[in-house]
């Protein structure tokens, strides 16, 4: 009972605070700033998620993001595979292996990763696949010695499909009299990929036998494993996972991730994701403690009212309910406000942009947009949390009232 009459008590005081213009204009204040902050908050969240999500899928949709690892050689892979694509995680497994080289062309060279695979295996797996012009894939068979590059790597060397070019390895090095030598052999550029990230300038893919030729190895053994899983973020502890469960079929492992190579990458992009949400957070910070502001004067204000009503035997409870109640209020409906057009300009973000002529990415390339709800659950709790917190003082500094002083000269 006492906190219904809180409740309406409170809600009465929050209609009637325009009989203060000045605690009228802060708490405006409080309210836009906490549904600008809000707002700020989701675009801003969302935007970041839809970079993150793009370089995800640019750049570990390319490269291994899980490898496992035996130098005694997998003697049944494909049973072995079998059982690890029970797992929901794992999409798929195959086999591949990796040289770092340099690629020369009669124009240019430059460093770059070959990766060796079997393309049967890799149709339904890979990014790259889907990302290459015409069914280059197809074209690396065993002992052709065709190779498909990334587009950037392609300009840097002057090249097209059809174009030969030199790739030197650094393992399988022989000694001769001059020297070290390192692995050879000319390839013909079947096709180009085009991922739209940095990984189109270092990468190139051959047959498998192939670049176990190249290495100076056995061509038919099998000592890495290539895992596709639906997040690569879930890497490290899907490495522990799958080295347990080959364990226990009696077979040792090492494992690689993508953070050996691409891990600073994705470190930086959190860090700038948290910077983001703590600098706009601030807004809504602000916007608390003008909440603050507006209810002491509210508290300075009914002070008499206050003291009347605990004459009448209102507990000190039930009057920082009041309060507390006219604080939230502002607060849910500034929340609310916030929400809605955050939700609404980010689910709209680039009809807007295109109608106001603004790219911010080049022209023809929209912002990638990744709503979280779990995101902006966190947001919305998080500003009920705070601006809850901001109400506690002026409901104590009315709770502290005492009738006969108040009411001294009444």
């Amino acid at each position: 009972m006492n906190f219904r009459f809180s409740l309406f008590m409170g809600y009465r005081y929050w209609r009637t605070r325009k009989a203060n213009a000045f605690a009228s204009f802060i708490t405006f204040f409080a309210v836009s700033g906490i549904f600008l902050g809000v707002a700020a908050l989701i675009i801003v969240s969302s935007v970041m998620n839809g970079l993150e999500g793009q370089l995800k899928q640019r750049i570990l949709g390319a490269v291994p993001q899980l490898t496992l690892i035996n130098d005694a050689g997998f003697s049944d892979w494909q049973t072995q595979a079998k059982s690890l694509t029970t797992l929901p995680q794992v999409q798929g497994l195959a086999p591949t292996v990796t040289t770092q080289a340099m690629v020369q062309s009669s124009k240019n060279i430059s460093a770059v990763q070959v990766y060796g695979v079997f393309p049967e295996y890799e149709q339904n797996l890979s990014a790259i696949v889907a990302n290459t012009y015409s069914s280059a894939f197809e074209q690396l068979t065993p002992g052709s010695y065709n190779v498909v590059l990334g587009s950037e790597l392609a300009r840097k060397l002057s090249i097209s499909v059809g174009d030969k070019i030199r790739i030197l390895s650094g393992d399988g090095v022989v000694y001769s009299p001059l020297g070290p030598v390192p692995s050879q052999r000319k390839f013909t550029v079947a096709g180009l990929f085009e991922m739209g990230s940095q990984v189109d300038g270092v990468l190139a893919y051959v047959h498998y036998q192939d670049a176990r030729r190249l290495m100076r190895v056995s061509p038919s053994e099998i000592n890495e494993l290539r895992v596709y899983l639906t997040d690569p973020f879930i890497a490290p502890e899907m490495g522990v996972t799958l080295t347990d469960k080959l364990a226990q079929q009696g077979i040792a492992i090492e494992t690689r991730d993508w953070r050996d190579d691409f891990g600073h990458l994705f470190a930086a992009v959190k860090m700038e994701k948290n910077m983001m949400s703590l600098m706009l957070s601030l807004i809504v910070a602000v916007a608390a403690f003008n909440i603050v502001s507006a209810l002491v004067m509210m508290v300075i204000d009914k002070t008499t009212d206050v003291a009347v009503l605990k004459t009448q035997g209102l507990t000190t409870q039930s009057v920082m309910n009041i309060f507390i109640v006219q604080g939230s209020l502002n607060a849910i409906i500034g929340l609310a406000l916030g929400t809605l057009a955050g939700v609404t300009i980010t689910l709209n973000l680039n009809s807007m942009l295109n109608v106001l002529g603004i790219s911010v990415l080049g022209v023809g390339q929209n912002l990638p947009v990744i709503i979280a709800s779990q995101q902006i659950m966190v947001i919305v709790v998080g500003t009920l949390i705070m601006t809850l917190l901001a109400t506690i003082y002026p409901a104590l500094t009315a709770a502290r009232v005492q009738p006969a002083t108040a009411l001294r000269y009444e």
